[in-house]
């Protein structure tokens, strides 16, 4: 059952461990919990992973959920996908303590199916010919505005309305 102290970041299937590795330092460092849905691309050993996590994966709150399926027996709380296919702007958008964000593959973004399991589909506006950020980059963007907006961004002490 996954822990529910705040806002978590779900990573579907990743394929790039440094990209995972910067992902779960992201999560360490603002105290977001990580899920991690299988298969991964790589293993969770993977040298590059923890080389770009260092040594702030130890305290990290990661679950690891075999499938996709298992992941949606366990999470709670609304599911926000980053995507450049996404209908509203990340800026625009009102977050909750709760809300997880999830970011799909690096290589191939989601299947139909979990794009349309999201709750909402968010996007990040870029100038125009570009098609997309690296995908710890567009977390890092999209969770430091939904810890604002909610008061979770550590240091600022209680939500916010």
């Amino acid at each position: 059952m996954l822990s529910r102290r705040t806002m978590r970041l779900a990573l579907y299937e990743p394929d790039i461990p440094q990209n995972a590795g910067a992902l779960m330092r992201l999560g360490a460092c603002l105290g977001v919990g990580v899920d991690v849905i299988e298969p991964l691309g790589f293993v969770l050993s993977d040298r590059r992973l923890r080389r770009t996590g260092m040594d702030y994966l130890e305290g990290l709150d990661l679950v690891r959920h075999a499938s996709w399926d298992a992941y949606l027996k366990a999470r709670k709380g609304r599911l926000l996908l980053l995507t450049t296919k996404g209908d509203a702007a990340y800026h625009h958008f009102s977050f909750q303590p709760e809300d997880t964000l999830l970011l799909g593959r690096e290589s191939a973004g989601v299947p139909l199916d979990v794009h349309q399991s999201a709750d909402a589909r968010l996007a990040i506006p870029l100038m125009a010919g570009r098609r997309s950020l690296n995908v710890a980059l567009a977390a890092a963007i999209v969770l430091g505005e939904a810890l604002r907006q909610t008061g979770l961004l550590p240091g600022m002490g209680g939500a916010k309305t």
